[in-house]
């Protein structure tokens, strides 16, 4: 058969996803990939590089708000989406994300779960030898392949994988975790041999993958390891393979780099190792307020997305306001006033936005009943909420575009700080102090006079907010299922939720799958 077979039929069955209720556990076809042929033969794919481009085009959706994105931060302390009046209610589906009440039926998860499932069947299409791939190809699959199935083992802690010629007879076996770990990291492997050398700095070269791109997800998988094989404590060989990988990246040019916002620009850096060419409308605009608009979308904001005050407060500066001289390190960002708003930044401010908000005439922006715009930083509940309530934080600015196709994925800060946290684990190489301290000085915080494990993952949370690892991060650290603002109180302490569940149209469709404990 052809593949475009099977590709049109899987392209049908996702959409379904968006018209099913939550609640209806009949098997349509959106958790497995189905083979409508009636041969069930596979011959290869007809186009090895358009199948890569569609491969990697999918990887855009991590530019929704939603889904693997939401998963990844909505459940954390660094981000919620307080239901205001009718606005982002949405039958509780963020609410629990927070609280930590979801279910198999949560939409985000279930969509999280189709997409990259459908991205490892898509590249194991690709990598099967009838497809006569040539060498960077396989490479360039592999690490797709590896990528997705990295979310899905960090996420849902076994992966069902289906061969391209299995037809919907076969139930798709399922890895284990530690199994699925070591699929990855043979895909890997393949991919560091195979995949183009690009250095620092080279633009277009680094939105596909790249042999620093692999070696970073490499050096990610293996930081994790302890997590993912179930032994709780991180293995010297693993650390020191962290290190030797960060410094392999290191090598091809690849650095921190000073100016912070600067690095979220279009513009090529030392510090970005992966990007991926989708919009990043939804970073700036999901928690600016309705009146903050800028050229590009002058209909203002979505007014959803916040923090929680004491995520806030892990940074240095002054508790209650964020205007420029709050003593307030550079990754804090800044508020304009009315002496600073300007066209320069159209009113709108870096990192993380509290207090008056004002406009590029440097009056007060106003909320919706007609007062000045004052963001807070407490809230009532998770519902109940005005227009105002909570911190909002912004990393991609609409200076440089309001809707700028370039979201980095992998960038250099990142490895730094996981070299520096295998070196606190036990690997050699340097110290971490240091390697922490070079950091905070880069921007603009004071050094620290010793480092425990606490301050490793604040000072990831004040690196990396809203970049996705704020989930992953957290759990490594055991942290994941401590107390904060809003979180339901039998959830707190529950080691169940480090995983999600496997959603209950999978488990229907495939036998082969076992709920994850807890649900």
């Amino acid at each position: 058969m052809k593949i475009k077979q099977i590709k049109k039929y899987l392209l049908l069955s996702l959409s379904t996803i968006f018209i099913i209720s939550c609640t209806n556990l009949e098997i349509e076809g959106t958790d497995s990939i189905i083979d409508t042929s009636t041969d069930g033969g596979f011959d290869g794919v007809e186009d090895v590089e358009s199948s890569l481009t569609n491969i990697y085009n999918g990887l855009n959706r991590i530019g929704d708000q939603a889904n693997i994105y939401a998963i990844s931060e909505v459940s954390t302390d660094e981000l919620l989406i307080p239901t205001r009046g009718t606005d982002w209610g949405d039958n509780g589906i963020w609410r629990t994300l927070h609280q930590h009440t979801w279910d198999a039926n949560h939409q985000h998860i279930l969509t999280a779960w189709n997409n990259w499932n459908s991205t490892i069947f898509g590249a194991s299409e690709i990598i099967d030898s009838r497809s006569n791939a040539n060498a960077e190809q396989i490479a360039l699959a592999s690490f797709a392949r590896a990528y997705a199935m990295f979310i899905i083992m960090d996420n849902f802690g076994q992966v069902p994988f289906r061969a391209p010629d299995e037809g919907p007879e076969i139930n798709p076996m399922v890895m284990t975790r530690p199994d699925a770990m070591a699929f990855v990291l043979a895909d890997l492997d393949v991919a560091i041999a195979g995949l183009p050398n690009a250095t620092a700095g080279s633009g277009d070269a680094l939105k596909r993958g790249t042999k620093a791109a692999a070696r970073f997800l490499k050096a990610k998988v293996l930081l994790n390891a302890h997590v993912y094989d179930g032994t709780g404590t991180a293995d010297t060989g693993n650390m020191n393979e962290v290190v030797a990988l960060v410094d392999a990246i290191a090598a091809d040019g690849f650095a921190i780099e000073d100016g912070y916002f600067d690095i979220f620009k279009q513009d090529a850096d030392n510090e970005t190792i992966w990007w991926l060419p989708t919009g990043v409308g939804n970073r700036i605009w999901n928690g600016m307020h309705y009146s903050q608009g800028a050229p590009g979308n002058d209909g203002g904001g979505w007014n959803g997305f916040t923090t929680l005050s004491e995520f806030y407060d892990l940074f240095e500066g002054d508790a209650n306001t964020n205007v420029v001289g709050s003593g307030q390190e550079e990754r804090r960002g800044w508020v304009p006033d009315a002496t600073n708003a300007d066209e320069s930044n159209y009113g709108i401010g870096y990192g993380f936005l509290i207090g008056k908000q004002y406009g590029v005439d440097g009056q007060p922006k106003k909320n919706r009943a007609g007062a000045d715009l004052e963001f807070t930083r407490d809230f009532p509940g998770l519902v109940g909420n005005n227009d105002a309530t909570g911190i909002r934080t912004i990393k991609y600015h609409p200076i440089n575009g309001a809707f700028t196709e370039h979201e980095i994925v992998f960038r250099y800060a990142d490895a730094h700080l996981m070299k520096a946290e295998a070196i606190m684990r036990g690997a050699s190489g340097g110290d971490a102090l240091t390697l922490v301290n070079e950091l905070r000085t880069m921007r603009d915080a004071t050094p620290l006079s010793s480092l425990s494990e606490t301050d490793m993952i604040d000072e990831r949370g004040r690196e990396l907010y809203k970049e996705m690892w704020r989930r992953n991060d957290l759990i490594r650290f055991g942290q994941y299922t401590k107390d904060w603002e809003f979180k339901s109180p039998e959830s707190i302490g529950d080691e169940t939720k480090n995983l999600f569940p496997i959603p209950s149209n999978a488990i229907l469709s495939n036998p082969n799958l076992m709920q994850n404990p807890g649900y």
